[in-house]
């Protein structure tokens, strides 16, 4: 067993070295390669992260500019709305004034116009009875001549 343990402490012995050697490269590789590695990646982690809630942000920014501009463009067609049915609501009470006027002004002009053809129909049948009763005389004066010259006429052979 000395044996077995002689061998088994020289064994131990040369691999010394070689432990050595392994826990100087794990300290040398998790120092130098394994540290920068992972703070990278963790690094690129947190970018990733942060990129990733910056563009959330983002969209939900663009989203409430849509919504803002989708508001304001519904406010500026209601606006037009609005203005397009002032403009038509002047524009049919201007007509409608206009013709109010027209209106009045053609039933003054009638109602003139009656007016003066009552007064000519007056006018007219004053003359005609002024013109009428001298013709009436004539013609009674004339129709009874002739019938005193014609009934003397008659009675005297």
């Amino acid at each position: 067993m000395a044996a077995v343990l002689s061998k088994l402490t020289q064994l131990f012995i040369q691999t010394i070295p070689t432990v050595i050697f392994v826990s100087l490269l794990y300290v040398i590789l998790r120092r130098f390669f394994f540290g920068p590695l992972t703070a990278v990646l963790k690094k690129r982690e947190e970018e990733t992260q942060g990129a990733i809630a910056h563009a959330h942000a983002q969209a939900a920014a663009a989203d409430e500019k849509v919504r803002q501009y989708e508001a304001a463009f519904q406010a500026a067609r209601q606006e037009t709305y609005r203005d397009r049915e002032a403009a038509g609501r002047s524009v049919r009470q201007d007509r409608e004034a206009t013709l109010k006027r027209a209106r009045q002004q053609s039933e003054s002009i009638v109602s003139e116009a009656q007016a003066g053809l009552a007064a000519e129909v007056a006018r007219s049948k004053q003359e005609l009875q002024s013109l009428c009763q001298p013709l009436a005389e004539e013609i009674a004066a004339t129709v009874l001549g002739s019938a005193g010259k014609g009934g003397a006429g008659r009675t005297q052979p």
